[in-house]
C-alpha cells in the first residue's frame, strides 16, 4: 500500500480498535507485573498488541513488526538486510504511559509509526482516553481527529514571551532539566505523560520537550513522525538526527521543538 491518506487512515483505525480494548481494562481493576528492565506491564498492553500487530500483517504482508511486548519477550524482527528489502518497518507501542494508564489519569497512548531507512514516514498516536487521534504523514499531513471532527495541526514558531516547555509526568532528571533550559527563554512549564507530549508540540500548544532521560524507539517514533509532519522538528541534544533501527532499540537523548524561528 502507498504511503498516503489511505494508509494513515487505516493506521489510525486499528489504533482506535486497540484503544477501545485497552478501555475495557481500564474500567476494571488493573493488575500488574514487573518486566524484566522493572517496567510495568498489565494485561491491557498485551490485549491492545494482539490487535495491531496482527492488524499491521494484513495491512502490509512484507512489512516486519517491532512490538514492545513482543520484543520484550525475545522476537525481534529482522528489519536491515536481506531479509526486509524495502528497509521499512514498524514500530509499536501498544500502551504507551503504562504508569499513567495504572495511575488512571487518562494520558496514556496507542503508538503506531512506519520507518524507512532509519525515518519516519508515518505515525499515528491515540489518546483512548480523550477520544483523539492524532495522525500524520512526514510528507506533509498532520491532523486531530476528537470525536467526529478533525482538524489539520500545526507546530509554531516560538513566541516572543518565551517557550512552553513540556516535562514528563512520570520521568525526569529536574538538575538535568534546568541545566538544558539555561540557554532557553522560557515563557511556561506542561507536565504531561506519555508521546501525547510530542502531540502538544505538533499542535502549537506548546513548543519544546527536552527528553534526557532513557526512552525506546517504539516509545518515540509515531509522535516523531506527528512532529515532522507538523512542521516541527526532533533531533539528538547536539542536533543531529534521532534515527530508528538502531541496535538495542534504544534512544539518545533528544528534543523536539516547534517550527524554526
Amino acid at each position: 500500500m502507498p504511503i498516503g491518506e489511505s494508509l494513515l487512515a487505516a493506521a489510525e483505525a486499528i489504533a482506535e480498535r486497540a484503544g477501545k480494548v485497552i478501555l475495557g481494562f481500564y474500567q476494571g481493576d488493573i493488575v500488574q507485573r514487573a518486566k524484566a528492565d522493572a517496567s510495568p506491564v498489565t494485561a491491557a498492553d498485551e490485549a491492545a498488541e494482539a490487535v495491531i500487530v496482527p492488524a499491521l500483517r494484513a495491512l502490509m504482508p512484507d512489512v516486519p513488526v517491532v512490538s514492545e511486548e513482543a520484543v520484550a519477550a525475545g522476537h525481534v524482527p529482522e528489519v536491515h538486510g536481506p531479509a526486509n528489502p524495502s528497509n521499512r518497518f514498524w514500530l509499536v507501542d501498544p500502551l504507551d504511559g503504562t504508569k499513567e494508564f495504572i495511575s488512571r489519569n487518562g494520558e496514556f497512548t496507542v503508538n503506531i509509526a512506519l520507518i524507512e531507512h532509519g525515518r519516519p514516514l508515518l505515525g499515528v498516536v491515540h489518546v483512548p482516553a480523550l477520544a483523539t487521534t492524532y495522525g500524520g504523514i512526514v510528507s506533509g499531513i498532520a491532523r486531530r481527529r476528537r470525536g467526529s471532527e478533525t482538524h489539520v495541526i500545526a507546530a509554531r514558531k516560538p513566541p516572543a514571551d518565551g517557550v512552553i516547555v513540556l516535562s514528563s509526568r512520570s520521568h525526569g532528571d529536574a538538575e538535568a532539566m534546568d541545566a538544558f533550559l539555561e540557554a532557553e527563554r522560557v515563557g511556561g512549564h506542561i507536565t504531561a505523560g506519555s508521546a501525547l507530549k510530542f502531540c502538544l508540540v505538533a499542535e502549537g500548544i506548546a513548543d519544546l520537550y527536552p527528553r534526557l532521560g532513557r526512552t525506546m524507539e517504539w516509545d518515540t517514533a509515531a509522535g516523531h513522525a506527528v512532529v515532522l509532519a507538523a512542521g516541527g522538528r526532533v533531533t539528538t541534544l547536539d542536533g543531529g538526527e534521532l534515527t530508528y533501527g538502531k541496535p538495542g532499540l534504544d534512544n539518545p537523548h533528544f528534543v523536539a521543538r516547534g517550527r524554526a524561528p
